[in-house]
C-alpha cells in the first residue's frame, strides 16, 4: 500500500543520503561539523561553570561568617546557581553532539566517558564546594544548612542532567538504519517534535492527530535522532505495515476471509 501522504505540514531536516548503503554507521560531514561545534560550546560552558565554582570557593575561604545571614552567603548562592546553569547547558549541548556523532560500543571506556561526561563534570563543578561548605567551621547553624542544601541540590540537578540514560552508539544507528533500508529501500523517516518514535510513512495515524501541527522528514535515521533526543526507535505500526507490504507477515483479515470461503 503506497504512502497516502498527510494534510500536516511536512518539514525536511538534515541532508543525509537516502540511498541504501553499508551496514556500518558514519556520520555525515554536516553532522560531524555540528557535533564539533556543540562540543566546543559545551566545553566552554563547563569551563565557565568551574570558574564560578572557583569563585565560590575563594569567597568561601576568605569571607567572615557571623551568626546572621550576610551578603557573602547571598553571593555564594548566586555563584552556585550560575555554576548550575552553565553546567547543565554544557551537558545538554554535549548530549546533543553525541546524538549527531555517537561513540562506538566497542571501546567501552571511551563510550562510557563520552556519554557520561556531563555527570563527571557535575561532580567536579560541585562536589569540592559541597565538601568545603560542610567542613567550614566559620559557617554555623542556619547558614550552613541553607548553603549546604543549595549546593547539594545543584549537584544533584547537574549530575542527573549530565547522565545519558539511553546513550546512542554507532552500532545502534547502523542497526536502525539497516532496518529502515531493509523495510523501505531508503534511509528516510518521519517524526514529530514530541514523539518518541520515527516513522516510515507520513500518513501513519500516530503522527496524524489533532496534537500534531508539523511532521518532520529526515534524510536519515541519524538526522531524526540528532534532532530530538526523545526519539529512540521505529514505530511498531509502521514496521508492521512495511512487513505486510513486503509480504513478510500475513494479512490477518484476508486470511480469515479465505478460511471462511473454504
Amino acid at each position: 500500500m503506497p504512502d497516502k501522504g498527510t494534510s500536516k505540514k511536512v518539514t525536511k531536516v538534515g541532508g543525509g543520503d537516502t540511498s541504501s548503503g553499508t551496514r556500518t554507521f558514519t556520520p555525515s560531514d554536516e553532522n560531524k561539523a555540528k557535533a564539533k561545534q556543540f562540543r566546543i560550546f559545551a566545553i566552554l560552558a563547563w569551563v565557565v561553570a568551574i570558574g564560578f565554582e572557583v569563585g565560590a570557593i575563594v569567597l568561601l575561604q576568605k569571607a567572615q561568617f557571623g551568626e546572621a545571614w550576610s551578603s557573602t552567603s547571598t553571593w555564594l548562592i548566586v555563584l552556585i546557581v550560575l555554576d548550575l546553569i552553565f553546567a547543565v547547558a554544557g551537558s545538554l549541548l554535549w548530549k546533543k553532539a553525541n546524538r549527531l556523532d555517537p561513540a562506538s560500543e566497542k571501546d567501552k571506556v571511551r563510550f562510557f566517558i563520552q556519554n557520561q561526561l556531563g555527570a563527571i563534570i557535575a561532580m567536579i563543578a560541585f562536589l569540592p564546594l559541597v565538601i568545603l561548605i560542610f567542613t567550614n567551621k566559620d559557617i554555623k547553624g542556619k547558614q550552613k544548612g541553607i548553603l549546604g542544601a543549595v549546593a547539594v541540590v545543584a549537584l544533584l540537578i547537574a549530575g542527573i542532567s549530565g547522565i545519558d540514560f539511553n546513550p546512542p552508539s554507532q552500532e545502534q544507528y547502523a542497526e536502525q538504519t539497516a532496518q529502515v533500508e531493509d523495510l523501505t529501500g531508503v534511509n528516510k523517516v518521519y517524526f514529530t517534535k514530541y514523539g518518541r518514535r520515527y516513522h516510515l510513512y507520513q500518513d501513519c495515524p500516530h503522527i496524524n492527530t489533532e496534537r500534531t501541527d508539523e511532521i518532520f522528514e529526515a534524510g536519515t535515521v541519524a538526522d531524526a535522532r540528532g534532532k530530538y533526543s526523545k526519539i529512540t526507535g521505529l514505530c511498531k505500526t509502521c514496521e508492521a505495515r512495511a512487513l505486510k507490504e513486503k509480504g513478510k507477515i500475513p494479512d490477518i483479515k484476508k486470511t480469515i476471509e479465505e478460511k471462511e470461503e473454504e
